[in-house]
């Protein structure tokens, strides 16, 4: 039984070679980087955060009024944030016995911008 990853002798691919794979390997991220943005990329893979974040990329909501907008309960809303602002995503104000949402730093919201370019590209 042959591996996977062997390729049949007519179509052998040559390797640049280990000291050009070494010479990279420094420049690449460390474990915990990749972990970190991993996460980040799976916070970000669920339909209602993403709604959450395109409401936030647009102004600062007020909780009962994300709720509203997005027919979601304000608990279900509340939950996801207190996800997203763990995750740095998001931050929030109180104002009274409102607590505003907005997207955390124009980092989140380019990072969204190209996520929403991107998608609208390949249709």
């Amino acid at each position: 039984m042959s591996r996977v990853d062997e390729r049949p002798a007519s179509s052998t691919v040559e390797c640049l070679g280990p000291h050009l794979a070494a010479a990279r390997k420094p420049l690449l991220m460390g474990a915990r980087m990749v972990e970190a943005l991993a996460e980040t990329f799976r916070v970000l893979g669920d339909p209602t955060r993403v709604r959450i974040l395109d409401a936030l990329a647009r102004a600062e909501v007020a909780v009962c009024d994300l709720a509203d907008v997005l027919g979601l309960t304000q608990s279900a809303v509340s939950h996801q944030l207190r996800l997203l602002r763990s995750m740095r995503l998001v931050r929030s104000r109180r104002e009274g016995r409102h607590i505003f949402y907005a997207v955390d730093d124009d980092h989140i919201a380019r990072l969204f911008k190209q996520g929403l370019e991107h998608v609208q590209e390949r249709r």
